[in-house]
């Protein structure tokens, strides 16, 4: 009986940070405006309006440089351009592509990298509003010298209150939620151990991101 109790009171324990962890991300959209950083930094994801709010970011001078993190390989720089509006002429000088992440682990990784290649501090970091707690703790897991920005997008369907409700977004939000919890864990153990931020690198697929 004890065991079942402690099981129970676990569970509760987690259906209560599903849900506050839930109204995090709702509270992360509208995202504000960001201050003017050294650059700007897009993961990708199952849509392309992370690609296209850090492009307006970089249009709008928010900062000098965009690396979007995640690319795959098969795309083309002018295929990837052409669905992007904007200027062509921007896109071409000041926007890099990053081609060696297949996770929200990697993308850390490559963010980090490109920003210490570059001289860069301080970065906007464009994800989807979802994704955003767990990639602000990757990156930050990847480099504490970075300051970070968060510029969520919006998912609608995750948008309402009752988003539980529908399998699609609850699973999508449980999903994510669990992700960041052993991201957490992970974070812990490396602390613990001395591991200054190296990782497992089993993840996500780069489609569920």
């Amino acid at each position: 009986m004890k065991f079942l109790a402690f099981l129970a009171t676990l569970a509760l324990i987690w259906v209560i940070g599903l849900f506050a962890f839930a109204d995090r991300v709702r509270g992360l959209t509208p995202a504000p405006e960001p201050r003017r950083a050294d650059a700007i930094v897009a993961l990708t994801g199952p849509s392309s309006e992370r690609v296209n709010a850090a492009v307006r970011l970089l249009e709008q001078d928010k900062g000098r440089r965009v690396l979007i993190s995640g690319v795959n390989r098969d795309v083309r720089r002018q295929e990837l351009n052409a669905i992007t509006p904007g200027s062509s002429r921007l896109f071409n000088c000041c926007v890099d592509l990053g081609f060696e992440a297949e996770n929200t682990f990697g993308n850390a990784q490559e963010i980090s990298a490109w920003a210490r290649a570059k001289g860069y501090d301080d970065l906007i970091v464009v994800t989807s509003d979802y994704h955003m707690p767990r990639a602000l703790l990757e990156i930050r897991t990847a480099d504490r010298d970075l300051t970070l920005q968060a510029y969520a997008v919006r998912t609608p369907s995750l948008a309402t209150s009752r988003w539980w409700r529908a399998a699609e977004t609850g699973r999508r939000m449980t999903l994510e939620y669990t992700k960041y919890l052993a991201t957490l864990a992970r974070f812990g153990v490396n602390r613990l151990g001395g591991g200054g931020g190296e990782a497992d690198r089993s993840d996500e697929a780069k489609a569920g991101a």
